[in-house]
């Protein structure tokens, strides 16, 4: 309980803390790390994870939930199933044929989805789980090298030019080196900070590399407790990582059915 407690102080603290060394990005340079960037969040073969979510509701206390998730991105395909707790277990999404599904064993029905709905009602949208397109969805306004805290980063201004996109405008975080995403702000269209998103830490896997932990924070959910401004969060934790090549019908709605028996 004591490291979780201080993971997450320690994930509050880069969120809202960063300074800026203003030096430009070249253009050509901001093109290729926002590709590499993309590059990073996807992965050739099979993924699969466990997934904990922990959503802390200001005034209300924390729930969990935990969730298996399986990947192929080489066709856009996923299923996750939900684990726990007890009441939703069985749940589950799966992606296939550029179409996301919801099935719900209380009614046995699949209904029809979108990638940026929130996840089990969490401040967490199913495409945080999924990979990335910037460099598709969104053009470069702006690149600048920024400190944010220890990490030399490069802070990207993108504005959506894709239906696709799951917000009129973002700004990334992205560590040079390895082209990683640290910390990302979602805004409207009108300039409204609507999430605020931390990953300080990734786990390695040869070439690959899998985000520890992510703490999701909801700027427009929160409550006033004490004169100060609490906002919603979610701590999303994944674990026992594997590459390791899995079934077809891993990725079809007759296998949720079939696990959520």
């Amino acid at each position: 309980m004591k490291l979780r407690n201080l993971f997450v102080l320690t994930l509050l603290s880069i969120v809202p803390v960063f300074s800026f060394a203003d030096e430009p990005y070249s253009g050509s340079a901001a093109k290729a790390l926002l590709e590499k960037t993309d590059k990073s969040t996807s992965f050739a073969g099979d993924f699969f994870a466990n997934y904990t979510l922990v959503q802390d509701k200001p005034g209300s206390g924390k729930s969990t939930f935990s969730a298996v998730m399986y990947r192929r991105d080489s066709t856009s395909s996923y299923t996750i199933i939900i684990t726990g707790p007890e009441k939703d277990k069985g749940k589950g999404y799966v992606q296939f044929n550029n179409s996301i599904w919801y099935y719900d064993p209380s009614d046995k029905q699949f209904v029809f989805t979108s990638a940026h709905d929130r996840f089990q009602g969490s401040n967490a949208n199913t495409s945080d789980f999924t990979p990335q397109h910037y460099s598709k969805d969104y053009s470069i306004e702006k690149a600048s090298k920024v400190q944010l805290g220890k990490l030399n980063c490069v802070l990207f201004e993108l504005k959506a030019k894709t239906k696709d996109a799951d917000y009129p405008i973002v700004k990334l975080w992205v560590t040079e080196e390895d082209g990683l995403v640290r910390k990302k702000e979602d805004y409207s269209l009108s300039g409204q900070l609507l999430r605020t998103t931390a990953i300080p830490s990734y786990q390695k896997y040869g070439d690959k590399s899998v985000p520890d932990k992510m703490l999701i924070v909801d700027n427009l959910r929160g409550k006033k407790i004490e004169g100060k401004m609490q906002y919603e969060k979610t701590q999303v934790t994944i674990t026992n990582v594997s590459f390791a090549k899995q079934s077809d019908t891993v990725y079809t709605k007759k296998y949720i059915e079939m696990m959520s028996n």
